[in-house]
């Protein structure tokens, strides 16, 4: 058996049977569960930052869906502190990249 240790989304359970493969599973409690969002949100995010594909995008947004249910925190309230924030500090429109400060 090959073993992997990593979340799954919900559905991967029979795609594997589905295959003809047997597999074994183990529900997490939720301290374990938020260890695993954090470590899926790391390899979602190494994944689009060597394929550059739209579609890594798309997996690294349901981690972080996810984290935001586990949380019991709206899209909304996520949204809400992103615009604040944007406004307080801007956004990265200017593509401003910086070199240094030098104090006066």
């Amino acid at each position: 058996m090959i073993k992997y240790n990593k979340l799954i989304r919900d559905k991967i359970p029979e795609i594997i049977e589905a295959d003809g493969k047997d597999y074994k599973v183990k529900k997490l409690e939720d301290d374990e569960y938020l260890k695993y969002l954090n470590a899926k949100l790391q390899e979602e995010l190494d994944e689009y930052q060597e394929s550059g594909e739209i579609e890594e995008l798309a997996d690294f947004l349901e981690i972080i869906y996810a984290i935001l249910d586990h949380k019991d925190i709206s899209r909304e309230e996520l949204e809400k502190i992103r615009k604040e924030k944007k406004q307080k500090r801007g956004g990265f429109a200017r593509k401003l990249l910086l070199i240094g400060v030098e104090a006066k």
